[in-house]
């Protein structure tokens, strides 16, 4: 079944795109010829019910998957402007991970230190200088609107922290390495709804700096926080366009039956 794609009259630069994606688990073809832009400096959603492929089709953009034997790509992922396929096999995962970060649906913080956390991925890259890394670290602990809370307690271990701070130290984790894609993997679904506001305003500034993907069960959070949106069923993109008109006027019966509840 192809695909609905409606293409913004002025489309921003793109940032990334999957052309005819495939993924297999084993035997099982997970994702069936994905095609899709990333737009820059944009927050993208991606709908649809549990198991249509949202979180795996995610998890190809950063070489998850690579994690695990018996899984394998088909396609392509090419990252703009400089055109390199995020899937080929002469590219560095670890590379891809210091340009795309992953936030996950818990925080996942380490068991170390508030400031080892956010300066981890910056000494993955060879970073030693310590004035560099103390830089750094504020930026991103400021981007991430968590500095003001923790800067006095910056050797604290960071499980001593809330959940909603957690996950905040987790996205500054993220923008430490000055990435230029963020994927957020259901990032509030283990918060409450002060700590979720809190993310949602975040994602809101941060997109300024760098182009974001978001797995979200949350149809009223898709609304409000993207600014185009992607309908996946089964392995398939169903449809995918600007979130106003996805939310307002579908062109497909079928997204138009999950996004008001009759499905799914």
């Amino acid at each position: 079944m192809p695909s609905t794609i409606t293409l913004p009259q002025n489309p921003p630069p793109l940032k990334a795109e999957a052309k005819s994606l495939d993924f297999y688990y084993g035997d099982f073809k997970a994702l069936k010829g994905v095609s899709m832009p990333v737009y820059e400096n944009k927050v993208t959603a991606l709908i649809g019910p549990s198991g249509c492929g949202k979180s795996t089709f995610l998890r190809c953009f950063n070489r998850m998957h690579d994690l695990y034997p018996g899984h394998r790509y088909d396609g392509k992922i090419e990252l703009y402007p400089d055109n390199v396929d995020l899937l080929d096999k002469q590219v560095d995962p670890i590379e891809v991970r210091m340009r795309i970060s992953m936030v996950f649906q818990k925080p996942n913080p380490f068991p170390k230190s508030i400031f080892e956390n956010v300066a981890y991925g910056l000494k993955v890259r060879g970073e030693k200088n310590r004035t560099v890394l103390e830089d750094k670290v504020e930026v991103a602990l400021k981007g991430a609107a968590l500095w003001n809370e923790v800067k006095d307690r910056l050797d604290d271990l960071a499980v001593n922290l809330s959940g909603g701070q957690q996950q905040r130290l987790c996205i500054a984790r993220a923008l430490a390495t000055d990435p230029e894609i963020i994927l957020f993997d259901e990032p509030t679904s283990a918060l409450d709804p002060i700590a979720t506001g809190s993310i949602e305003e975040l994602v809101g500034e941060i997109k300024h700096k760098v182009s974001i993907l978001i797995v979200t069960h949350n149809m009223q959070q898709a609304a409000r926080v993207s600014d185009f949106t992607a309908y996946m069923y089964l392995g398939e993109l169903m449809e995918f366009g600007e979130t106003n008109d996805i939310f307002m006027k579908p062109k497909r019966k079928e997204t138009e039956d999950y996004i008001t509840g009759r499905f799914g």
